[in-house]
């Protein structure tokens, strides 16, 4: 039986766009489309942003953050201070650095953490974006609710 002939870790050729073959051992059109093929590709691409996220959901990254942000401190150090071991405390830094977060050095057998240079300006944007989407949302809220109140106060009024 032959293999399939696919597209693995290439688009499509440009006169297959839209088409996205597969043919299997018979000829046949096994499927995928072009979009299908973007979309499998998109997901397996982690965006800095998600990274960024991903790294800020725990709260004893946040913590090692913020104690970097008041001095470089060793991962033995960072360890000590969360009451954690110091391979638990490897993997939280390997998150925070991997996001590009943290930046760490090995001078011998220390491993010393300090802030990366990333200001996190994109994600700043997009949480902007958001907060000025939900406080219009609130807003509209606020009328209507202030909207309903009116009707009731008025309907209590006339049933009087």
């Amino acid at each position: 039986m032959k293999p399939l002939t696919r597209f693995a870790s290439e688009p499509p050729s440009p006169r297959h766009q839209g088409e996205g073959i597969i043919i299997d051992h018979t000829g046949a059109l096994a499927c995928r489309s072009f979009l299908d093929y973007i979309l499998n590709q998109m997901v397996q691409y982690i965006a800095p942003l998600d990274a960024s996220f991903a790294a800020l959901s725990d709260p004893t990254r946040r913590g090692v953050l913020e104690q970097l942000g008041r001095s470089d401190a060793s991962i033995t150090d960072l360890a000590d201070r969360f009451h954690m071991t110091l391979t638990g405390m490897k993997k939280h830094v390997s998150v925070l650095e991997a996001a590009g977060l943290v930046v760490t050095k090995k001078v011998g057998r220390v491993r010393t953490c300090r802030l990366g240079r990333r200001k996190m300006a994109e994600e700043a944007a997009w949480i902007e974006r958001y907060q000025q989407l939900w406080a219009e949302r609130f807003d509209a809220l606020d009328e209507i609710v202030e909207e309903l109140k009116q009707r009731e106060t008025a309907n209590e009024q006339n049933g009087k």
